[in-house]
């Protein structure tokens, strides 16, 4: 009887300590899509209240700080939408974020224009083609719909993107999901993307007042910090997650990033708060690294990478983890055809445990901020989780839509691969 009790006791134990991890994951989720991060982008200081959030909780957790500075600072360039995000058709008022997206490489535009359509009665239509053709659409508003169009077609189609024509305004209609990013320029002219489904086929004018604001020497920042291993503090495993996002699009339309990439930081700061633990301390020293401007382009991960505040060479393995919110259909390992040993042993961990639906090998990209350390001959993987929510680059990323449903497995592999070197 008491050692039933013993072993109740004992399952309670692990079911406590599991629950701990995934609401710890889930806090740190709904604070960094919190409105007051603003998308943890450029606006209003979004990635700045992100940093400092993350500095907050690795000294509540004892993480060392490097030199006393949890913080490594850099400067990038970026394009961002402060103020006004307002568009209209015909009178009616587009919403941002959900029927309309502007390129983040626009710049300001304002005024109201008439539409010089580009769509497949057009282009399948000589004279109204010849029209299109001799139009001046310099300064003008081009509207571009690829519906129905052939191969051939589409090629035109591709070409009028790159507004050959001069145009103020460049309106793509996209037939489904609406797809944001950063930029570090600023384009010559506007692109809007609007959802086909929202828009009048038959209207006549457009309304735009859009305010963008470029910043040639923004301040961002990595955060990061160690826990020195017990037997070979000189090497060290290297856990990575970006914690920035695409900010806002405008004053009030916030992009909040939970699953891209909210999710990736709670796994490492709940790996943190694991090897922070007298009876998790690793042999090797864990490093845990919060990379800024991800969205951008690499950019705070390329410049770490340039100016590495401890020896590159003492890293044994780096893990960077983006888009850990899903994983009914298992994760995939970019990289890991790259390094077939360490692969193999992540996979085989996982088939022997039986954690995850699949670990599906990818070879080398340059899809996050793992590139520009296996740039540097450092062994790296970049980790994602697969199936779920499709929620992506866009306004519908909110943690309570975020089910989480393989987080504790893929941390459990993950601390279990470590054990291996």
């Amino acid at each position: 009887m008491k050692l039933i009790k013993q072993l109740f006791f004992f399952i309670f134990l692990c079911n406590v300590t599991a629950a701990q991890d995934i609401d710890y994951a889930r806090t740190v989720i709904n604070d960094l899509c919190a409105p007051e991060m603003h998308g943890r982008g450029y606006v209003n200081g979004g990635d700045e209240a992100a940093a400092h959030y993350l500095r907050n909780q690795l000294e509540k957790m004892g993480v060392t700080a490097f030199d006393f500075n949890y913080y490594q600072d850099f400067k990038m360039t970026v394009n961002t939408f402060p103020q006004a995000m307002e568009v209209k058709i015909d009178g009616m008022k587009l919403k941002p974020g959900i029927d309309f997206l502007i390129s983040s490489d626009s710049r300001s535009v304002s005024g109201t224009y008439e539409l010089i359509y580009l769509n497949k009665s057009v282009i399948t239509n000589p004279n109204k083609m010849d029209d299109f053709e001799k139009a001046d659409k310099k300064g003008k508003v081009v509207l571009l719909d690829s519906t129905g169009f052939n191969k051939v077609q589409k090629e035109y189609f591709i070409a009028a993107e790159k507004n050959p024509f001069d145009a103020k305004v460049i309106i793509k209609l996209i037939p489904e999901k609406l797809t944001w990013g950063v930029s570090q320029n600023v384009s010559s002219f506007v692109t809007l993307e609007i959802l086909k489904g929202v828009f009048p086929s038959d209207a006549k004018k457009i309304e735009l007042n859009i305010t963008n604001k470029f910043l040639p020497k923004y301040g961002s920042q990595n955060i990061l910090g160690f826990i020195e291993g017990k037997t070979k503090p000189d090497s060290s495993i290297v856990f990575s997650a970006h914690y920035d996002h695409l900010g806002m699009m405008g004053s009030e339309t916030i992009f909040p990033g939970a699953n891209d990439n909210a999710s990736g930081t709670a796994m490492v700061l709940n790996l943190a708060q694991y090897y922070s633990r007298p009876e998790n301390k690793p042999d090797y020293t864990m490093v845990f690294i919060f990379f800024g401007a991800e969205e951008a382009g690499l950019v705070g991960s390329k410049f770490y990478t340039e100016n590495p505040v401890f020896p590159l060479e003492e890293i044994k393995f780096l893990i960077n983890i983006d888009l850990a919110g899903t994983g009914e259909e298992g994760i995939t390992v970019v990289n890991g055809s790259v390094f077939e040993k360490a692969f193999s042993k992540l996979k085989e961990l996982n088939e022997t445990k039986k954690y995850l639906a699949q670990v599906k090998v990818r070879g080398k990209a340059a899809n996050s901020d793992h590139y520009y350390f296996t740039e540097k001959g450092i062994p790296a993987f970049f980790i994602y989780t697969m199936g779920g929510i499709k929620a992506y680059h866009d306004v519908y990323d909110k943690p309570e839509t975020l089910p989480l449903t393989e987080f504790q497995d893929l941390f459990r592999l993950l601390t279990d691969f470590v054990k291996t070197f």
